[in-house]
């Protein structure tokens, strides 16, 4: 099937509450604008300076969001136009976020990672370092950054119930900052491997990348 056909099957797959990010890290910008043709409208990349390069030349109306881990020396560059932050993981990364918005006169909308994984490989805080970071007097100072719900990825694995455990847990957590946090509308799980599971749990927003583009090439 082609990149749009491809589209096409999960617009009409997912409910419509939910909302698609089509993960188009390592591929080409022809790529992009094929799904782009077919309706998508918003992109997720892992590295700040290859989705600066793809925003400069591709239409205006992409909505742009980081997935990856991100490295506080590089917000600059994304300040400008970046419309979803998925992965914050610290304090010092929400102020570098807000010092960078602020240049741009704009409100940047966040998701906080939470480690529900096992894995080492796999970044994010713990629900109470979660709660903690909402409950400061520096981000309740924030004006340039909003914290609009959390973000996890589970474990690589076959075992459905576990991860559907771990997606559940995230949804719980959710659910739990929502009824204190009337920014909170956003829950990122679940991706090409496992989204079916993570829209069964309660996903708010799906990462899609292999099973729209294809396999991906790192050389």
């Amino acid at each position: 099937m082609s990149i749009a056909e491809n589209i096409t099957k999960f617009k009409d797959e997912i409910p419509e509450e939910v909302t698609l990010v089509a993960i188009s890290k390592t591929k080409p910008v022809d790529d992009i604008l094929e799904a782009y043709n077919a309706g998508q409208r918003i992109f997720g990349e892992n590295k700040i300076q290859e989705m600066t390069e793809k925003w400069e030349k591709l239409p205006k109306d992409i909505k742009w969001h980081m997935v990856g881990h991100v490295q506080r020396n590089k917000v600059k560059y994304m300040a400008e136009y970046v419309d979803l932050i998925h992965a914050v993981d610290s304090l010092k990364l929400l102020r570098e976020i807000e010092k960078q918005a602020k240049k741009y006169d704009r409100t940047i909308s966040c998701l906080l990672q939470i480690k529900i994984a096992e894995e080492d490989t796999k970044y994010g805080i713990d629900v109470d370092e979660a709660k903690s970071i909402l409950q400061s007097n520096a981000y309740r100072k924030m004006t340039h950054v909003k914290v609009v719900g959390l973000m996890g990825m589970a474990t690589f694995t076959e075992k459905e119930e576990k991860v559907r455990k771990e997606f559940s847990f995230l949804k719980t957590t959710f659910e739990d900052l929502k009824s204190e946090y009337n920014s909170f509308s956003i829950l990122s799980m679940g991706m090409s491997g496992d989204y079916k599971i993570a829209i069964d749990c309660g996903s708010t927003m799906v990462r899609i990348g292999s099973s729209i583009f294809g396999e991906r090439n790192y050389n």
